[in-house]
C-alpha cells in the first residue's frame, strides 16, 4: 500500500511542479512586459498584482515535489549522530507534525478562499477574482501534508540493515 501512495504522490508533486513551472515562465513573462513596455513609456496595469498571483503559485505548486526530493532545508547537527532507529522515528514524528501542520494550513486557505469569494473581493487595478489562487494553494499545501503522510508511513517500516526490538 505505501508502495502505491509513494507512486501517486510522486506523480501528483511532478503534474504540480510542471504548472509550477508554467508559472515561473509566465511571471518571468509579465515582468519583462512590464519593463520593456516602461522603457517605451507606458507600463503595463497589473503587473504588480499579476507577478504577486503568479508567485503564490511559483512557491506554492512546487512544495510536493520539493518534500519528495528533499530540495528543504534541513537542520541535522544533532540527528546526524542519532542511530538509523532513533533517526527513523525523529524523521515520523517530523512528519506526523508537519502533516497535520499543512492540513490546518490547507483547511484555513479554504476557509479563507471561500469568504472572499462570498465577499466577491477582487484585486485593486485589473479586478481579478482571487479565491482560486488561494484554493490553489490550499491544495498545494494539501498535497505537501500527503506527501509528508507517505514519509510518515514509509518512516513506520524498519529500513534496511536496521534490527527492530
Amino acid at each position: 500500500m505505501t508502495f502505491e501512495l509513494n507512486r501517486i504522490s510522486e506523480n501528483l508533486g511532478k503534474w504540480f511542479n510542471r504548472f509550477g513551472t508554467i508559472a515561473l515562465v509566465g511571471l518571468t513573462a509579465i515582468a519583462c512586459l512590464n519593463m520593456f513596455t516602461r522603457i517605451v513609456g507606458s507600463p503595463f496595469k497589473g503587473a504588480y498584482e499579476l507577478v504577486g498571483f503568479f508567485g503564490a503559485l511559483v512557491v506554492a505548486l512546487p512544495l510536493g515535489y520539493a518534500q519528495i526530493n528533499r530540495a528543504h532545508i534541513a537542520v541535522d547537527i544533532l540527528t546526524r549522530h542519532y542511530s538509523k532507529r532513533a533517526l527513523r522515528w525523529v524523521n515520523a514524528f517530523n512528519s506526523l507534525v508537519c502533516t497535520v501542520f499543512f492540513v490546518l494550513v490547507a483547511w484555513q486557505s479554504g476557509v479563507y478562499a471561500t469568504a472572499i469569494m462570498r465577499r466577491g473581493e477582487t484585486s485593486e487595478t485589473l479586478r481579478v477574482i482571487y479565491y482560486p489562487f488561494v484554493y490553489l494553494v490550499g491544495l498545494c499545501c494539501l498535497l505537501l501534508a500527503f506527501v509528508l503522510w507517505v514519509d510518515f508511513l514509509k518512516c513506520l517500516r524498519p529500513q534496511k540493515g536496521e534490527r527492530e526490538r
